[in-house]
């Protein structure tokens, strides 16, 4: 029979997995530090290869583009010679003269020849040619040839000097023309022109030892070592160049077919990129150079995609507008970059090797040591983490009580600050009123005194009836003079906001109570369409006739100058209100100016009035709005459509009450 540690004994002791997970990981990281050492021998010796290639090959474009410029240059100043001959200056003064003629011609023959241009010919202001040095030729060069359409002539005939490309009218024959006004004294009789061969240039491909290319001034590839990239432009011609081309004809009759390598070039004009494919840049006033991947550009056979990539060189050459193109081939920088990149990657293993053998013998004798400080560091860490986060802790619950406590004296503090607000609103609002309510008392007061003291007479004669007459109606009297003062002893009654079921229409007749003497003494018409028990909300009664006192006056100090003076009142449902807003509304409008935009924005910051100064302080609509957000309401101000501003007042319902759905219109004050 077999024991459980049959197992143990036939395949020896299970091994940790993590010391194999740690293993295979060092194996792999080694792995991956030997080819990142290749990779980046390779990216090195690449980037060394491709400076190498750039500087040779701007040693090349040096020479190449010193030669051409040399080529062409040495004859641009030849048309500017043209004009102190004689013969040439008689010719334009008198165009039609045949000895003339014969005599210009004779000298631009000669000098032609001495040159060893294409042909030297004078055309006179219309651009016609007059003179010539070739003119058994067909070209532009042809006696009597209307030339007026070619750039170089227009240049030159506005006093400029002329470079252009471009193909000859009958010979099809290219090349650089360059051209200079003829003048007397500021008059510009004619223009010389010579026009120089490329041919030395095509002459000189070899020694750039790579494809090239020259493109004129329009991006059109004039010269090329390969054939097929003749006449082809590096990008898309705008519709006014193309345009162009057909007016001037610098390019006769050819098809320019996109260049077969899509290229982004840089306008040297404007600063932007065209939009291309390639990633080439090219600037007019400086040296550009990018790399081609493989299969971009076209093998020598032109049939078949080239498999390495390509360096992209070239600059513009110094006053011509013209662009020098090189594309050297990267298969040796390619080849010497993977040679450098074996190299690096077995340095880089045999020093990984060598460590891991110096490292192998050391670590056993560290391990311990290293793992009991270790331990006792991370102890000591740990309680030292364990008390100082126990201070931290404590310390903060400390403060937290102490801000607690703060901010709870803070919110009494400034509770009973703003009930002493509401409280000394009351009591200028009763100031106020004071003349109003001084009135109403006055009146009732004086008929007592009066009836008192026929009193006294009639009991004097024992008029028993009459005495009865007068108590009776010294008693109503003073019975209206504490509904008189009854509703002043509760609105001035200092006491905390209760929320109560409220009718509204109670509160808005107490508060035009007091208003009452003021509104008759102004003429203003009252017009209050709150009816009794219609309206209930949810607020302090008390409050809300102190924000309708403060309303209603405001709106009587708004009507002061107006030659109509309406004051209406409505509370009812408000059907536009939306979900979470207040269901009931209570609108109180005038019939005064209204209010401005620009005062609109700050109507109920506090301490801003447009009262005059000594009249109020600003503070009447802030704290009213505050009392209507305290029983969750909201005050706003608007102006009415027909004239005058409207306050209206939002109010909530009693709790468990559902406000009904008529359709609210807004009331006229008319």
């Amino acid at each position: 029979m077999i024991s459980g540690s049959a197992p143990s004994r036939l395949f020896g002791p299970r091994r940790p997995l993590w010391p194999a997970v740690r293993q295979l990981a060092g194996v792999l990281l080694a792995l991956l530090t030997v080819l990142t050492a290749g990779w980046s021998g390779f990216v090195l010796s690449e980037r060394h290869g491709l400076a190498l290639l750039r500087d040779d090959a701007d040693h090349r474009l040096d020479l190449f583009a010193s030669a051409a410029q040399g080529a062409i240059r040495r004859l641009e100043h030849i048309p500017a010679t043209i004009q102190l001959n004689r013969e040439v200056q008689a010719l334009l003064l008198e165009p039609h003269h045949a000895l003339r003629v014969s005599a210009a011609n004779s000298y631009l023959r000669r000098l032609n020849a001495h040159l060893g241009s294409l042909a030297v010919f004078v055309l006179d202001e219309r651009g016609i040619v007059v003179a010539t040095s070739s003119d058994q030729a067909g070209d532009d060069s042809q006696l009597g040839e209307d030339l007026s359409f070619r750039p170089y002539f227009q240049e030159a005939l506005s006093g400029q000097v002329g470079r252009h490309f471009a193909i000859g009218a009958r010979t099809h024959q290219p090349g650089y023309f360059v051209s200079h006004p003829i003048r007397d004294g500021a008059r510009v009789l004619g223009v010389a022109t010579i026009k120089i061969s490329l041919e030395p240039i095509e002459q000189m491909w070899e020694m750039l030892g790579a494809p090239a290319l020259l493109a004129d001034t329009n991006r059109v590839v004039i010269l090329s070592s390969r054939p097929e990239w003749r006449y082809t432009t590096l990008s898309d011609p705008t519709l006014e160049q193309r345009v162009e081309m057909q007016i001037t004809r610098l390019y006769d009759e050819q098809q320019l077919p996109r260049f077969p390598v899509p290229l982004r070039l840089a306008d040297a004009e404007s600063g932007d990129d065209e939009d291309s494919e390639g990633s080439a840049g090219i600037d007019a006033s400086r040296e550009f150079d990018d790399v081609l991947p493989p299969g971009l550009l076209p093998s020598e056979d032109g049939q078949r995609p080239a498999r390495t990539r390509v360096l992209v060189l070239g600059r513009a050459l110094d006053g011509m507008d013209w662009r020098l193109m090189i594309f050297p081939d990267l298969r040796v920088v390619r080849n010497q970059a993977v040679l450098h990149s074996m190299l690096s990657a077995v340095a880089v293993g045999f020093v990984l090797l060598l460590t891991l053998f110096l490292n192998q013998r050391r670590r056993s004798m560290r391990e311990k040591l290293e793992a009991k400080q270790l331990l006792e560091r991370a102890n000591a860490e740990l309680e030292h983490k364990v008390a100082r986060r126990t201070r931290a802790l404590t310390e903060t619950n400390v403060r937290l009580r102490r801000e607690i406590a703060e901010r709870e004296q803070a919110e009494r503090t400034l509770r009973e600050a703003h009930d002493e607000l509401v409280h000394a609103g009351k009591m200028a609002a009763l100031g106020q009123l004071a003349t109003g309510i001084t009135h109403e008392l006055a009146q009732p007061l004086g008929a007592i005194r009066t009836l008192a003291g026929n009193a006294v007479e009639f009991q004097r004669r024992g008029d028993q009836k009459a005495v009865s007459g007068n108590l009776g109606i010294i008693t109503r009297l003073a019975d209206q003079m504490g509904q008189i003062i009854q509703p002043l002893k509760g609105f001035a009654r200092k006491s905390a906001a209760v929320p109560a079921a409220t009718d509204v229409a109670h509160a808005v007749a107490n508060a035009l109570f007091l208003y009452d003497q003021r509104l008759r003494r102004e003429g203003v018409e009252v017009r209050n369409l709150c009816v009794p028990g219609e309206v209930v909300a949810w607020c302090d009664p008390n409050r809300l006739e102190q924000v309708l006192i403060n309303l209603i006056g405001n709106a009587a100090d708004a009507m002061k100058d107006s030659p109509v003076r309406r004051l209406l009142i409505s509370a009812g449902p408000d059907a536009a209100a939306r979900d979470g807003e207040p269901p009931l509304r209570l609108d109180v409008i005038d019939s005064g100016p209204g209010v401005p935009e620009s005062v609109r924005a700050r109507l109920f910051e506090p301490f801003f009035t447009t009262k005059e100064a000594g009249v109020g302080l600003g503070l009447g609509l802030a704290i009213s709005r505050d009392i209507v957000r305290e029983f969750h309401g909201e005050l706003e101000a608007s102006n009415h459509p027909e004239g005058g501003a409207c306050f209206t007042l939002r109010l909530p319902l009693p709790p468990g009450e559902a406000a009904s759905d008529p359709d609210t219109v807004s009331p006229s004050i008319s």
